[in-house]
C-alpha cells in the first residue's frame, strides 16, 4: 500500500518547476510568443531586432562548415568500406529525387482541389519582384549551384579528406587529433545553442514588424493551403515510410521539437542543422550516415521548397486565368524536379527558380511574383520546418536501410 507523505506534492511541484525553467524549448517558445507580440504592437522596434536574429544564425553557421567536414571524415575514416560510402550516398540522392517528387505532386494535387489563386488579385499588395524576374531568363547551372553552395564544398571536401585518410599510414593519430577537436567544436556549439531564445526572437520580432500580420488576410488561403500541405506530406507520405519501419512520426517531432522551434523562430533550416546531426546521432544513427546524409540533404531534399515552388506556380496560374493542360502540368513537376535544387545555399534563390520555371512554361506571367513578395515570408517557416523534418527522416531511413540504427532512443541526451 502506498501512501504519500505531505512533502511529496511540494518536491513533484518543484522537480516539475525546475524541468520547464531549464527547458530550452520553453525558452525558445517564450521568445517567439514575446516577438510576435513586438513586432505587432511595435513594429518599428520589430524591424530593429533583425540584427539578433541574423547574428544568431550568422553564428550558427560558423559551426556548419566544420561539424560536417569533422562527422563525416571521422564518419568515412571509421566506416573501413569506401563501397559503403558509395552506396550510401546512391541511395540518399534515389531517396531524395522520389520523395522530392512526391512532395512536388502533393503541392500540384492539393493547389487544384483548393484552387487558392481564385481570387480578386486588384485588392492584393504588389512587391517590386524585379530584382528575381530579371534572371529568369537565366539557364539553370550545376557549377554556379555548386559554387555558391559552401555545404556542398565542405560535403566534397570531407569526402575526399576521408577516403585519403583511410590510406594515410598515420591514420589513427589524426583520428585521435580530430575527434579531440571534435570535441571542442560540439562543445562550443553546446554553449551557442543557449543564445537559441534570443535568436528566435529577434527573428520572429524582425518577420512581424516588417510584413505584419494584416498582410497575411489577402492570401489568407493559399497560406493555409501551403501549411495543410505541408503537414498532409509529414503525416501522410514521411509518417507512412516511419511507420513501415515501425517508428512513429509523432515520437521524431517530439524529440527534434527544439530544433523545430529554433527554425520557426528564425526562418532558416540551417539553424539547426548542426545541432540535429548531433540528435539524430544521439539517436543511433551512424555517424557516417548522418555526415552524409544531412549535409546533402539540405540541397537536394527540399520537399517544403518543393511543395512551395509547385503550389506557387498552380496559384499564379489560376490568378491569371491560365489553363494547364495535364501534359503542361507534368512539365511543371519535370522542370522543378531539375530547377527546385538550385533553391538551396543563397538568399531570394527560390523566387529565381521560381521566375525560372515561369519563363520556362511561356504561359503565366513571371511579374505575378509580385504578388508572393509580401507573404512570402510566412511561409518560409513551414518550408524550413518541413525540409528539416525531411532531412531527419531520410536520415533514419537510410541509416535503417543499411541496419546502422544501434537502437531507437529517442530521449534527447542531458549534459549537466
Amino acid at each position: 500500500m502506498n501512501i504519500t507523505t505531505p512533502n511529496a506534492s511540494p518536491k513533484t511541484k518543484k522537480s516539475t518547476f525546475h524541468s520547464i525553467i531549464t527547458n530550452l524549448t520553453f525558452w525558445v517558445l517564450i521568445a517567439i510568443i514575446a516577438g510576435v507580440l513586438l513586432g505587432h504592437f511595435s513594429p518599428e522596434n520589430g524591424v530593429k531586432m533583425e540584427i539578433v536574429g541574423k547574428t544568431f544564425v550568422d553564428i550558427i553557421k560558423l559551426f556548419i562548415g566544420p561539424i560536417i567536414f569533422l562527422t563525416i571524415v571521422l564518419g568515412i575514416s571509421g566506416m573501413g568500406n569506401l563501397k559503403k560510402v558509395g552506396r550510401i550516398g546512391v541511395k540518399a540522392l534515389f531517396y531524395f529525387e522520389v520523395v522530392s517528387t512526391i512532395s512536388l505532386a502533393i503541392g500540384v494535387g492539393v493547389a487544384y482541389f483548393f484552387q487558392p489563386g481564385k481570387i480578386d488579385k486588384s485588392g492584393l499588395a504588389l512587391q517590386d519582384a524585379s530584382k528575381y524576374t530579371n534572371h529568369a531568363a537565366e539557364n539553370f547551372s550545376w557549377l554556379q549551384f555548386f559554387l555558391s553552395n559552401f555545404t556542398l564544398q565542405v560535403l566534397l571536401a570531407a569526402i575526399v579528406c576521408g577516403i585519403a585518410l583511410n590510406f594515410y599510414q598515420k591514420r589513427e593519430q589524426t583520428i585521435l587529433v580530430l575527434e579531440r577537436f571534435s570535441n571542442v567544436v560540439f562543445l562550443g556549439l553546446k554553449y551557442v545553442m543557449y543564445l537559441a531564445p534570443i535568436g528566435a526572437f529577434g527573428g520572429m520580432a524582425y518577420t512581424i514588424g516588417k510584413f505584419g500580420l494584416q498582410t497575411l488576410i489577402p492570401l489568407g488561403k493559399l497560406m493555409l493551403c501551403v501549411y495543410l500541405t505541408m503537414a498532409l506530406f509529414v503525416f501522410m507520405i514521411l509518417g507512412t515510410i516511419l511507420r513501415y519501419y515501425k517508428i512513429n512520426i509523432l515520437s521524431i517531432l517530439k524529440y527534434i521539437k527544439e530544433e523545430l522551434l529554433l527554425v520557426l523562430g528564425t526562418s532558416s533550416s540551417e539553424a539547426a542543422l548542426p545541432s540535429i546531426m548531433v540528435k539524430l546521432e544521439q539517436m543511433g544513427c551512424s555517424k557516417s550516415v548522418v555526415g552524409l546524409v544531412i549535409p546533402t540533404g539540405y540541397s537536394f531534399n527540399l520537399d517544403g521548397t518543393s511543395i512551395y515552388l509547385s503550389m506557387s506556380v498552380i496559384f499564379l496560374a489560376q490568378l491569371y486565368d491560365v489553363h494547364l493542360s495535364f501534359a503542361e502540368i507534368l512539365s511543371v513537376i519535370g522542370i522543378l524536379m531539375i530547377t527546385s535544387k538550385g533553391a538551396a545555399g543563397v538568399t531570394g534563390s527560390g523566387f529565381i527558380v521560381l521566375a525560372s520555371t515561369l519563363t520556362a512554361i511561356h504561359k503565366i506571367p513571371v511579374e505575378g511574383l509580385a504578388f508572393l513578395l509580401g507573404v512570402d515570408k510566412f511561409m518560409s517557416e513551414a518550408r524550413a520546418i518541413t525540409n528539416l523534418i525531411g532531412n531527419t527522416v531520410a536520415t533514419i531511413i537510410i541509416s535503417k536501410t543499411e541496419h546502422d540504427f544501434t537502437e531507437l532512443n529517442l530521449e534527447p541526451v542531458v549534459e549537466e
